[in-house]
């Protein structure tokens, strides 16, 4: 009971516009990665196909935008209850080890075959970021170096983007088309250390090693609003801040894709602006929505570990997957893996024979598609709510 209450009062003040943010990021990350027909699903539910954006091309960076505020808030709270910098460290490389590793599990899964292993990917990407981004923070705390970094790495990735000849190919804007698919020096690099076989999309990989310096500013645009969250301006004001700075980024990213064009496959700076401006506003309506018209549900029954009935009520379905969100999206991509091996005929899957089923009750292939994710996301849900009930929350 002494160890119970001393939890309590310790317990840094947790909004929970932030887990509702987080579950309602990984639920449409389910729900877009999982089209029962990839080809014909309604435009919005798909990557834009190379220049430009869809609401899908979001998802992830604000994902990794929530990772960059977490971490300043964790790892202050960790700081206030006494934790060390050295052992803050060794947790926060142990935990970068641990996602890139379950990003390795998470992209050869079922089969493990070394010879086409992806070493890229969305969890060894987190598990980078994060890594630079908490050591950073426990450094130094103060965001003055994380915006000179940010603006540092899009600046440096549109240089190299413009002016670096790319070998093999020549100058971009003079020899090749800048943002050629295959002739951009993003590419040429992920071929490199790789053979095809590694690669997502054989000849590069969105998640490839160039355009990590990029999506490190995407994860210091969370550092710098979670270093904004803790300080002593009311609620109200942060929110305002906040809607202000998302405002200012998207159209500073709107202007410059006029001459650097939005392309999430490529992580283009002003992709970087344009969707942490989107994550920003996106926060900023959550706060608006939940912490400030509905203050009786934060921040004490915010935190997951006392899920109040109010909490239950209007939030709960995407608290489920917003408290357990590395979770849901791991068993989301095991299980698309795993009946994706499962052959009903013998070039017919488990996931084809469904979607085939759904399509022969409603002949509409892009509502047949969005229903079978549906379905999907409601599979993963069932299987997190009982983490969720019983107050598991696992920390990676």
């Amino acid at each position: 009971m002494t160890a119970a209450t001393t939890s309590v009062i310790t317990r840094p003040t947790r909004l929970l516009s932030l887990d509702l943010l987080r579950g309602l990021t990984i639920g449409f990350m389910i729900l877009v990665n999982n089209n029962g027909d990839g080809l014909r699903a309604y435009a919005p539910l798909k990557h834009a196909d190379w220049n430009g954006f869809t609401p899908t091309d979001l998802v992830f960076p604000t994902f990794l935008f929530l990772v960059g505020i977490s971490t300043v808030l964790s790892t202050a709270s960790r700081l206030a209850q006494g934790a060390t910098r050295q052992s803050l460290f060794l947790h926060t490389l142990r935990r970068a080890v641990t996602l890139y590793l379950l990003g390795l599990i998470v992209n050869s899964f079922p089969l493990f075959h070394l010879h086409t292993l992806r070493f890229y990917g969305v969890l060894p990407r987190i598990a980078i970021c994060y890594l630079i981004v908490a050591t950073l923070y426990l450094l130094s705390p103060g965001w003055r170096s994380k915006l000179a970094l940010a603006v540092a790495a899009l600046a440096a990735y549109w240089l190299l983007m413009r002016f670096v000849p790319v070998p093999g190919y020549g100058i971009p804007t003079h020899d090749i088309p800048l943002l050629d698919r295959d002739a951009n020096l993003t590419a040429w690099l992920d071929r490199q250390p790789f053979s095809p076989s590694h690669l997502y999309e054989r000849t590069r990989d969105p998640e490839g090693l160039l355009s990590t310096l990029p999506s490190l500013a995407t994860a210091l645009m969370g550092m710098l609003t979670g270093i904004y969250l803790r300080t002593s301006h009311t609620l109200a004001r942060k929110a305002r801040g906040i809607a202000i700075a998302g405002l200012s980024c998207a159209l500073l990213g709107g202007l410059w894709n006029l001459s650097f064009p939005l392309n999430k496959k490529l992580w283009t700076s002003s992709f970087v602006l344009f969707a942490g401006g989107f994550s920003l506003l996106l926060l900023a309506l959550c706060i608006w929505i939940v912490d400030l018209r509905a203050p009786d549900l934060s921040p004490a029954a915010s935190h997951p570990a006392t899920p109040s009935s109010k909490t239950r009520s209007p939030f709960a379905p995407l608290l489920v997957f917003g408290t357990n969100a590395i979770a849901a999206y791991v068993f989301s991509e095991l299980l698309q893996g795993g009946i994706g091996h499962i052959f009903i005929h013998p070039h017919l899957n488990l996931p084809q024979w469904a979607y085939r089923g759904i399509l022969a009750a409603i002949p509409n292939p892009p509502f047949a598609s969005l229903l079978y994710s549906i379905a999907f996301v409601l599979v993963c849900w069932l299987a997190i709510y009982p983490l969720y009930r019983k107050k598991i929350f696992i920390k990676i």
